[in-house]
């Protein structure tokens, strides 16, 4: 496995204290600025405008983010492991422009917030599953095909699942009434001003926890299968079984992560890309590590969208692009 920059022993403690770090600033700052005594008053449960800022308003918020990019970034990691190629990506093989198609469609409907997210839900493993049906034979296929040509077949299918997806996007919104085409567009860019219920954000973690648990009993087969099928297949490894599950995995994190917060573009690709620079390509270790980084990135940016031009909110997913492009073209030079 190609090392990282960081021994994985330090890498993922300071992952996860730099995610705290990202989670405390995300709480105490905003357009009303939290200081002790609103921490104070939320701990011993006193009623206060801060301490309702703090646990009403920002928490869930803050808690979706965590959530949503972790969730992203590893259903990105699982993708470009399993097919072998940096630019596979939830967005990229058109499981959340599906996603976002099947939630649009219930706005549209009148669907409200749960709606939405059950839908986006529902499109992401349909989009997943009409990708793998149309791609079977290279993938599934019980005649082991080179590992090249099978994931080039994949990429090929979700790239033009995804250019249809797009074009249903753009239908939908040409036909949009003005005074549900905002929502629509943010909601496409990615947005979380809608994440105001903790209940809903716990339990997205929760299902992070879930998923990350599931990829890591894995990540061992996930490992020789980055060597290939054949040497895969002569080490044990029930190929076809473990891409089934893992699969899975990722259209479940995927569907979860645009239900809770819309489109958020980018995170999928590029948070496993600069943890495969700092921590190698042991899937044991990028895998949580690419969790931390995502979430972080996702709490980082959704600070930036609600303070930087306050009162207005910008588009998650914009910022994220606009944090994550910079910083992984400084840092690929150098690995």
């Amino acid at each position: 496995m190609r090392a990282g920059l960081l021994a994985p022993r330090r890498s993922l403690p300071l992952l996860g204290a730099a995610a705290l770090v990202a989670i405390a600033t995300a709480l105490a700052v905003g357009s009303v600025p939290l200081g002790v005594s609103a921490w104070a008053d939320a701990l011993a449960g006193r009623s206060s405008v801060g301490a309702s800022v703090l646990l009403d308003l920002r928490l869930p918020r803050v808690v979706a983010a965590f959530a949503v990019g972790g969730l992203l970034a590893l259903a990105g990691a699982l993708l470009q492991a399993l097919l072998r190629n940096p630019l596979a990506d939830p967005y990229v093989l058109g499981v959340s422009g599906g996603a976002a198609v099947a939630s649009l469609l219930a706005l549209a409907a009148g669907a409200g917030l749960l709606g939405m997210q059950a839908a986006a839900a529902a499109g992401a493993l349909a989009t997943l599953a009409l990708l793998f049906a149309l791609a079977r034979r290279a993938f599934f296929g019980r005649t082991l095909r080179a590992d090249d040509e099978a994931a080039s077949v994949v990429l090929l299918t979700g790239v033009m699942l995804a250019a249809f997806a797009a074009a249903l996007l753009a239908l939908l919104l040409a036909l949009a009434p003005d005074g549900t085409l905002r929502p629509m567009v943010f909601w496409l860019l990615g947005d979380l001003a809608g994440a105001t219920d903790l209940r809903l954000a716990l339990a997205a973690c929760v299902a992070l926890a879930l998923a990350l648990a599931a990829a890591l009993k894995l990540a061992r087969p996930l490992n020789l299968l980055l060597r290939g099928d054949v040497q895969a297949l002569t080490q044990g490894v029930p190929v076809e079984r473990v891409r089934r599950a893992l699969v899975l995995v990722a259209a479940l994190a995927a569907g979860i992560a645009v239900a809770l917060a819309g489109a958020v573009g980018f995170v999928g690709f590029v948070a496993p890309h600069l943890l495969r620079l700092v921590v190698g390509n042991d899937q044991r270790v990028l895998l949580p590590a690419s969790v931390l980084g995502g979430g972080t990135l996702v709490v980082l940016a959704d600070t930036l969208a609600r303070t930087v031009a306050a009162p207005l909110q910008l588009p998650v997913g914009v910022v994220t692009a606009l944090i994550g492009v910079p910083v992984f073209l400084w840092l690929l030079p150098r690995r």
